[in-house]
């Protein structure tokens, strides 16, 4: 008898754990103007644009709890745990959640929004640029091009609302 419920409890978690498995990929969603990601936005932050926070974080090395408006121009096909910005300047702006606690839909490609938190001017290893390379299912060429280090402005989002 122990057996049995031994053996219908494993199969029960290997089931389970199967299906959590499975869930793999970013949230679903439409990414409609009001959707909010991570911690609420405040509607009355006064947003920068990208090429003030640039300034900011070259002249200061860092700009903290502050709040960009910006396009998106990629998501992380896989999960959802980073994106993408358009610049003034075409230079990569490169987000990532905060804590790893949030992703966002694949939906958000194209979409203007507003995100709050922390911006730093980061060297990004050859090893760190191709795998984020590979997860935008870039060409193995394009992959294969990056051989030097790379400096990009990271921005690490608290919370991300999409607006018009």
């Amino acid at each position: 008898m122990k057996k049995l419920l031994f053996l219908l409890l494993l199969g029960t978690a290997t089931v389970s754990f199967a299906q959590n498995a499975e869930k793999k990929g970013p949230p679903p969603g439409k990414a409609l103007v009001g959707d909010t990601y991570g911690a609420k936005v405040s509607a009355k932050a006064k947003a920068i644009s990208t090429k003030d926070l640039q300034e900011k974080v070259k002249k200061n090395g860092k700009a903290e709890n502050v709040v960009v408006k910006a396009t998106v121009t990629e998501v992380c096909p896989n999960k959802g745990c980073w994106l993408t910005l358009q610049t003034d300047n075409n230079e990569r702006f490169f987000v990532k959640m905060k804590d790893y606690a949030f992703f966002v839909p694949t939906a958000l490609k194209g979409k203007n929004i507003i995100l709050e938190g922390t911006a730093e001017e980061k060297t990004l290893s050859v090893e760190e640029a191709k795998h984020y390379a590979e997860d935008a299912k870039k060409t193995q060429a394009e992959i294969d091009a990056i051989t030097e280090p790379q400096k990009e402005i990271r921005f690490m989002a608290s919370g991300i609302r999409v607006v018009k």
